[in-house]
């Protein structure tokens, strides 16, 4: 297992695991939209930006997301418990685990790789979100020790109605 940078020869891979996350979404919500989000362009912009990591295992791409330090807008809404400069936080966006590979704890060693790169990077706050409905992320990211800081109402990506969960973690050391 290897997690590493995506390159333009990984969008492909990453947008079939997006398709097969939507035709999933047909019979479990979890709150995204075909042709709104996550779609190919949501892949392509992250690799251009050197934003887009990938799990991959004996050639095959697993799992990806969107590692940065950009905080959404509706983020300034949130009752965070640190009060940490924008320098120092370090945001996971649209993690998606290919939904055939599931229970192989794929998302758990994307989230372990997350935690490690903002280690790094010297950001010891981290942040996800995710949509109320995820109650698979949920409990992936409570079971890491993700704190859920609020709940957000709003439109994401394009999505009306959003209940955006807000989830942090502190990795700094204790005030």
């Amino acid at each position: 297992m290897n997690i590493r940078k995506a390159a333009e020869a990984d969008i492909d891979a990453v947008t079939e695991i997006y398709d097969h996350i939507h035709d999933e979404e047909e019979s479990c919500s979890i709150g995204w939209q075909r042709g709104a989000y996550p779609v190919r362009a949501t892949a392509e912009t992250a690799v251009s930006l050197g934003e887009l990591f990938v799990l991959e295992s004996d050639g095959t791409v697993y799992a990806a997301g969107r590692i940065n330090r950009e905080q959404v807008p509706v983020y300034a809404e949130v009752p965070w418990a640190h009060d940490a400069a924008p320098e120092q936080v370090l945001v996971l966006h649209t993690l998606v685990v290919d939904p055939a590979a599931a229970g192989h704890g794929y998302g758990t060693q994307f989230v372990r790789f997350y935690e490690q790169y903002a280690r790094e990077h010297g950001c010891p706050e981290l942040r996800i979100d995710t949509n109320a409905k995820n109650a698979n992320a949920r409990r992936l990211y409570a079971y890491l020790g993700y704190r859920e800081a609020g709940i957000a109402p709003c439109t994401f990506n394009g999505i009306a109605g959003v209940a955006l969960v807000c989830l942090e973690k502190w990795l700094g050391s204790k005030p």
